[in-house]
């Protein structure tokens, strides 16, 4: 009975250490996914540290742009008319001034940029220095058509407006040749455009009122920062442009018709009719709405750096999660089927050691740009888990192995960063893959012990 009683309790003290040795394997497993999840903390830092980055370029170019003068949009030139209202109220007259607008008929705008860089820190602003010249010519066939009495209109105290985004911009004094006549700007618009922001002349117009054709010619000599844009005010409105710079993007709501890039320049040339845009020759009683029809009618170019290493680090660490697991995944196989006993401390290194990899991405491409700094980031973080792993194994195959994932998974997410169209399409064929290798591998291992 006494030797009964002894093997009964052999065989219970060995049952719970069965139990456990049996489900070792998912104790492990669960283990990792824990550190997974704990290592979400520092990518979501880095992810935070990435997009503060970017906010602070954002901060000196708006600094920079500040002090030299801020992207230009010109509108005009554009006639201001007024006309008297009468409104009665019981035995009281009272007359009121309202306001007319009367676009060009034609707009021909031509022009030269000299762009140049200027350093904040570490990050680089274009600036530009233009020379412009506006030419067309005004007419009343259009008031003609309009409900207004033109006999009403104040032609002898018009207003000739021309709105600039930054003032700060204009090296010259600007003047306004307009028939046989010279007009000299004045700052403000005195009430008197669409917007507040430009300059303005008074002048007597009333050859308009003989139906005649005034031509007239501008130039301008603008200083301003990262893009120049133009509204369409003429009938027809023509723009051509030409700059020391060989990567424009061209914004707003049309396309040049024209366009020639080289390795030093570029230059452009923009047709717009009346009827592409959503507002007539002559404005009536304008209000927001009218305005805003106006400014979204804008276009014109880019001169932007094209600094981009803050959104393509942003969309390599938002793969992190794949390259942890993955790796992860590898130094388990490789625990059970070289029989290695790897502590869940060393997995947490090793999980560091990635998301540096993103730190390290950041810190380079601010200096040598993003594709160098990936290929230099890439390289030590392989170097670093490899050595690491021959370190922990003793054996060249399990480091050579996980050296060689990294690469792999390096140059696949790089790959997919490049891509735009097909990214999605080559994620969903990448991820399905390594899903299916995952798969291979994880049947031959036997989880239960048995």
């Amino acid at each position: 009975m006494d030797g009964f009683n002894e093997n009964s309790n052999e065989q219970q003290a060995q049952q719970p250490m069965g139990c456990l040795h049996r489900f070792s394997k998912t104790i492990k497993v669960v283990i990792i996914g824990l550190l997974i999840l704990l290592l979400m903390i520092p990518m979501f830092m880095i992810e935070n540290l990435i997009s503060e980055r970017g906010r602070t370029q954002e901060e000196a170019i708006d600094e920079v742009s500040e002090k030299w003068s801020l992207a230009q949009t010109i509108t005009g030139p554009y006639l201001n008319l007024q006309y008297p209202v009468v409104t009665e109220n019981k035995d009281e007259k009272k007359v009121s001034m309202k306001d007319l607008i009367l676009f060009p008929d034609e707009l021909m705008v031509s022009g030269q940029l000299k762009t140049e860089i200027l350093k904040r820190s570490i990050y680089e602003v274009n600036v530009y220095q233009s020379e412009l010249t506006l030419k067309g010519s005004f007419s009343s066939e259009e008031l003609q058509k309009s409900r207004i009495d033109m006999e009403q209109l104040q032609f002898d105290r018009a207003a000739i407006c021309l709105n600039l985004t930054d003032m700060r911009g204009i090296s010259e004094q600007i003047s306004i040749t307009l028939g046989d006549s010279v007009y000299i700007f004045e700052p403000g618009m005195d009430n008197r455009g669409i917007d507040n922001t430009g300059v303005h002349a008074i002048a007597n117009l009333s050859e308009l009122k003989q139906n005649k054709k005034l031509p007239y010619e501008i130039k301008i000599k603008l200083k301003g920062s990262q893009s120049l844009n133009f509204i369409p005010l003429g009938k027809t409105t023509r723009v051509d442009l030409k700059a020391n710079w060989n990567t424009p993007s061209f914004t707003g709501n049309y396309l040049p018709n024209n366009r020639n890039i080289t390795e030093k320049e570029f230059s452009a040339q923009w047709q717009v009719l009346n009827l592409n845009r959503n507002y007539s020759q002559v404005m009536v009683d304008y209000n927001h709405s009218n305005i805003k029809d106006i400014e979204n009618s804008s276009f014109g170019v880019n001169f932007k750096i094209p600094v981009e290493q803050y959104q393509q680090s942003m969309r390599s660490a938002k793969y992190a999660i794949l390259i942890i697991l993955l790796t992860f995944g590898v130094i388990f196989f490789t625990e059970i089927m070289n029989k290695t006993r790897i502590h869940a401390l060393q997995y947490l290194l090793v999980g560091l050691a990635l998301c540096l990899f993103y730190s390290l991405l950041l810190s380079f491409s601010e200096h040598i740009g993003f594709n160098p700094a990936y290929l230099l980031s890439s390289a030590l973080t392989i170097t670093l888990v490899g050595g690491y792993m021959f370190g922990i194994t003793r054996k060249k195959k399990p480091s050579l192995i996980m050296s060689g994932l990294l690469a792999i998974l390096y140059i696949y997410i790089f790959v997919l960063i490049q891509l735009e169209t097909f990214a999605l399409l080559a994620g969903s064929l990448g991820l399905f893959i390594i899903l299916a290798i995952v798969m291979y591998f994880s049947k031959k291992i036997d989880w239960f012990n048995e």
